[in-house]
């Protein structure tokens, strides 16, 4: 189905890199324990701002067991960011119900050039975290752009059941076979790159994720010599990769198939039912 192109009212969607960085979180209760959740694997680091008496569980929990990427300011926010050393700071998360500090946060950071979100009101936000899904190296966000976090969720599960699950070992195999590959073929650019990117692009395209996710480093080694030396992609089977038959017509069974069925039974035994009577 071909998507219209719009223009206008919509976000530009980046993968934000903030390993090594410092973030602010200031708030700790649940919104805050789903944005520490969401920073974690960026290998930020992590500053929650909030008196202990108001952390949540699930706060409480990450500040345990990550000690040395968050760290835990047992405070609570005086609208002072001066105090606070905000400038310190590469990006700021608000999480309170306190609309108008939050407001005074915002408009702090905005003045500092300091990417902020506030929880909840979208207005004042540079940016969303939308609805994601994480399967090893694979990341998926869905947006609304803040106008139905709810029904971006329920996106997420409809792209969720549509995935097989084999993707995310499927990436992490391509990368590290990557990896093997320029360390063979190095070189950036020029006539090296472009048969490296050719090569892998015709991998991709005739495995699929079943058999790429089954790559391990003595296949990868044999792709390599008999595949890349070669100038040719072999087939699974050649490397000793097996496929696995999937019942994949079992959803489609369950959801279209089984229904005309059950109609179809009914149907004949109300028919069945009206002759003997």
């Amino acid at each position: 189905m071909d998507m219209p192109t719009q223009r206008g009212s919509g976000s530009l969607l980046v993968a934000w890199q903030l390993a090594g960085k410092n973030l602010l979180i200031v708030g700790g209760g649940e919104i805050a324990s789903q944005r520490v959740d969401s920073v974690l694997v960026t290998d930020a680091h992590i500053t929650v701002l909030t008196p202990s008496s108001g952390l949540n569980p699930r706060t409480q929990k990450f500040i345990a067991e990550y000690p040395t990427q968050i760290t835990h300011l047992d405070k609570k926010y005086d609208n002072n960011p001066a105090e606070l050393g905000l400038l310190n700071y590469d990006m700021v998360l608000t999480a309170l119900d306190d609309v108008e500090l939050s407001r005074s946060i915002c408009q702090y950071c905005r003045d500092h050039r300091i990417p902020v979100n506030a929880a909840d009101i979208p207005p004042l936000c540079d940016f969303y975290f939308g609805s994601q899904i994480r399967d090893g190296p694979l990341q998926i966000m869905i947006s609304t752009n803040g106008n139905g976090p709810k029904l971006a969720n329920l996106v997420k599960r409809k792209i969720v059941q549509s995935l097989s699950g084999n993707e995310g070992a499927a990436i992490q195999k391509v990368g590290t076979l990557r990896v093997k590959l320029k360390e063979r073929a190095p070189g950036v650019g020029g006539d090296v790159g472009k048969r490296r990117m050719v090569w892998m692009t015709k991998l991709c395209n005739e495995w699929d994720m079943d058999e790429l996710g089954k790559l391990d480093d003595d296949s990868m080694i044999k792709l390599l010599n008999e595949g890349w030396e070669k100038n040719h992609v072999p087939p699974p089977h050649a490397l000793g990769i097996k496929h696995s038959v999937e019942m994949t017509f079992y959803p489609m069974l369950v959801n279209s198939i089984l229904p005309s069925l059950i109609g179809f039974a009914v149907g004949v035994a109300s028919c069945v039912w009206l002759r003997k009577k």
